[in-house]
């Protein structure tokens, strides 16, 4: 065998393994929380549909190992059929004839087209070959747009509530992020704005809010203490320690709390996803044995389900019962 055509098998040989890895992504299957219409509920078998919720848990799975394909098109398609003509989207009930309509506004413009826009981009061939999603994009770059504050360098809630979210913000900027067009400089001037305005020195934290009463308010988990992790959640690059000790004392402090949280609100699979991708299983591994009675329940988001699956993909087993999970 020549080294010529030893090295053009090697190659053959390299796709194929590749497509056969690409092929095996587990697919993410939302069952009971996916109507046949498309929607995705907040709960399982509800009767309200958050898209804030179902993006962040798509794209959850999506960037930890999961297929989300077919889920995601569908979705899409129902949604954009949604949108207003302004670009922004409300939040919506389903009433006794199974139609849904809208029943609230959002609680944040800025996040949920930023969400809705990613989205968008893990679809590239859909998202060029269909015009009702083209313009659905164009529109929402132009809302978005609009909620830009330069003074602050950083964007507004919506064009009503006139002050900027911290997580939102870095949702913006994981979008931007992750466009094939990004910037560098565009990108790191809004980073520097976002640091600048919500890191707060004298107490070595992030406000939630430019709001002002935010700065006197006592920290609750949600959103004070979840602000402070919610950067490692994005990548974002501008935290006070490497990112691995920055998420070790967060845990230091806050991990208790944390998977106790589930016994009076939502158990935040979030953070439990985070742990894995931060190297701590045992922390993830708590937090399935935390959660283990749960599942589906009137406190177990879509976004839970995703963390769940994105676990259980990785065959993650919840801890033994004798595991210390304090």
């Amino acid at each position: 065998m020549s080294y010529k055509y030893f090295l053009r098998s090697l190659l053959m040989l390299g796709l194929m393994l590749q497509g056969t890895l690409v092929a095996a992504r587990p697919a993410l299957e939302l069952e009971g929380f996916m109507s046949d219409s498309g929607a995705i509920t907040i709960l399982h078998k509800g009767d309200t549909s958050d898209p804030y919720f179902a993006l962040q848990a798509l794209l959850l799975a999506h960037d930890n190992g999961l297929d989300i394909s077919a889920t995601a098109e569908k979705f899409a398609n129902w949604l954009v059929g949604h949108q207003k003509p302004d670009g922004t989207f409300d939040r919506f009930c389903q009433g006794a004839s199974k139609t849904w309509v809208s029943c609230k506004t959002a609680d944040a413009d800025d996040s949920l087209l930023a969400l809705w826009m990613r989205l968008l981009e893990t679809m590239p061939k859909q998202l060029s070959a269909n015009p009702v999603w083209l313009k659905s994009y164009i529109t929402s770059k132009k809302s978005l747009d609009h909620l830009y504050q330069p003074s602050r360098g950083v964007y507004m809630v919506s064009p009503v509530y006139l002050h900027g979210l911290f997580m939102d913000n870095l949702e913006v900027w994981s979008l931007k992020a992750h466009s094939k067009d990004a910037k560098p400089a565009e990108l790191d001037k809004l980073a520097k704005d976002i640091y600048a305005t919500f890191w707060q020195a004298a107490n070595q934290r992030f406000l939630v809010s430019t709001q002002l009463e935010q700065q006197t308010q006592k920290p609750q988990f949600y959103p004070d203490h979840v602000a402070q992790i919610f950067p490692l959640l994005v990548d974002f690059p501008l935290v006070p320690q490497t990112a691995k000790v920055y998420y070790r004392n967060w845990m230091r402090l806050h991990r208790a709390e944390w998977l106790a949280h589930g016994e009076t609100d939502y158990p935040w699979g979030v953070l439990a996803v985070l742990a894995l991708r931060q190297g701590d299983e045992s922390s993830a591994r708590c937090w399935l044995r935390e959660t283990a009675t749960m599942r589906r329940s009137n406190r177990w988001a879509v976004t839970d389900e995703a963390s769940f699956l994105i676990l259980t993909s990785r065959r993650l087993q919840a801890a033994d019962k004798n595991a210390s999970c304090k």
